[in-house]
């Protein structure tokens, strides 16, 4: 007998709209179109290992799922936030039992990359056996989070985020079932979609929201006036110590370093849009002064510095301006990673050579010992020399050949510098050539 005092949880928008097939799936066409990986994968008819990277909200618990259901297998899904050791144990001997009434088992284990190494470790013995067939989500690089054995017993698939349109596709789903009723202008689809970015899970509660908002308004036309007023919009998707973040940072050095101060200044706002540390920020641009930008122009070294100081000195919001500023005279600055490469060149070098003894007539002679064994004799005092350069003379250790490991670019003050030590390098050839006329 019915029990008509139980209520019936009603399904939140994401779970109510979860794609039943494949067909339904919306994004993901570089894996699920014809002919792409997993589509072949699914035609196969045999089911394998993988992992599936991607961002929140791209359909990672959807796909494995689907999985489940294509190949009519069982379907155990672990969070490796909540489970442990115990909990695999306990799921294998559940795919055991099912084994045994002839049915095949998937194990999903979302967010894998929180899974410790022994827990990793636990896994493999099941998954080498073909007890079960192991699926993995995670929002990190597997590379990094996932340990070599059961990465190399899996196939990493890549999801993206979704576009504009298949957010939009997404509305068009959701109109045509449960949200029939609302009528939404361009302004409101685009002010949804931007802050949705790319998650469909968050556009779905997003959309979940607006509906709450309109009932409570009685309304059912929906602008981008009553988003912004009813709806709690977080900022964009960002996490502060994963891929998103080094991948954005990377993007803003690299803009820096191709001179585009546009495409500089987007992915600084984006950045510090998303909540990263403006100090952090502060000190990565003052790096990318040193290193791309270097004796090209020293002016960007100071700039840089002056922004980060003057961040320290007045705060959010106010001291972001001085960091976009930074980043826009680095931008347009003269390039060169001259100074970087000959450092990077010299370091390696002292690390693999041998212990070269300083030359005796560069060594320091504070005593009469080191003076009768000839410590500092025959130096030549540069200023006392023409053009303040005594030219011939030699400080390197003894037969060690010249590295030539710093070369200056001929771009802004190191055009200058290489005319300098054009010059100088002449000046030695002339004092040498005179040497061995002698």
């Amino acid at each position: 007998m019915p029990d008509l005092f139980k209520v019936e949880p009603i399904p939140p928008l994401a779970e109510a709209l979860r794609p039943r097939s494949l067909e339904e799936v919306i994004g993901q066409s570089h894996l699920l179109g014809n002919g792409k990986p997993l589509q072949l994968a699914f035609q196969s008819g045999k089911p394998h290992s993988m992992i599936l990277w991607g961002p929140p909200g791209v359909g990672k618990t959807t796909l494995a799922r689907l999985t489940a259901s294509a190949f009519e297998c069982r379907f155990i899904a672990l969070s490796a936030v909540f489970s442990g050791v115990k909990d695999i144990r306990a799921a294998m001997d559940q795919a055991e039992q099912y084994l045994a009434q002839g049915r095949h088992t998937i194990l999903f284990v979302d967010e894998i990359h929180r899974f410790n190494k022994s827990q990793q470790d636990a896994l493999l013995p099941y998954t080498e056996s073909g007890l079960v067939t192991f699926i993995g989500a995670t929002t990190e690089n597997p590379s990094f989070e996932v340990n070599s054995a059961l990465l190399s017993r899996a196939q990493v698939y890549v999801l993206k985020s979704l576009t504009d349109d298949e957010l939009k596709q997404l509305l068009a789903r959701a109109r045509a079932t449960v949200l029939a009723h609302l009528e939404f202008d361009e302004a409101a689809i685009d002010t949804l979609v931007g802050y949705a970015d790319g998650d469909a899970r968050r556009f779905l509660n997003l959309l979940e929201q607006t509906n709450t908002a309109a009932q409570a308004a009685k309304t059912s036309k929906i602008d981008a006036d009553l988003i912004q007023n009813a709806l709690s919009l977080n900022a964009r998707r960002f996490d502060k110590g994963g891929d998103n973040f080094y991948d954005q940072i990377s993007a803003l050095h690299k803009s820096v370093r191709g001179s585009n101060p546009d495409a500089a200044l987007y992915w600084l706002c984006r950045m510090l849009d998303g909540g990263a540390d403006a100090r952090y920020l502060a000190r990565r641009i003052v790096r990318m002064a040193w290193e791309d930008i270097g004796l090209a122009d020293p002016r960007a070294m100071q700039i840089a510095n002056h922004a980060a100081t003057t961040y320290e000195r007045l705060g959010s919001p106010e001291g972001e301006l001085a960091l976009g500023q930074a980043v826009i005279y680095l931008a347009i600055a003269a390039k060169s990673n001259a100074g970087y490469t000959a450092y990077n060149q010299a370091r390696a070098f002292v690390k693999q050579d041998k212990s070269r003894e300083v030359p005796v007539h560069l060594r320091n002679a504070p005593t009469k010992l080191m003076k009768e064994l000839g410590y500092g004799h025959a130096y030549r005092y540069a200023h006392d020399e023409p053009h303040a350069y005594a030219a011939g003379e030699t400080y390197l250790p003894e037969g060690m050949a010249a590295p030539h490991w710093y070369e200056p670019v001929p771009r802004g003050l190191e055009a200058k510098i290489g005319e300098k030590m054009t010059f100088l390098r002449q000046l030695d050839e002339t004092a040498r050539s005179r040497k061995d006329s002698d």
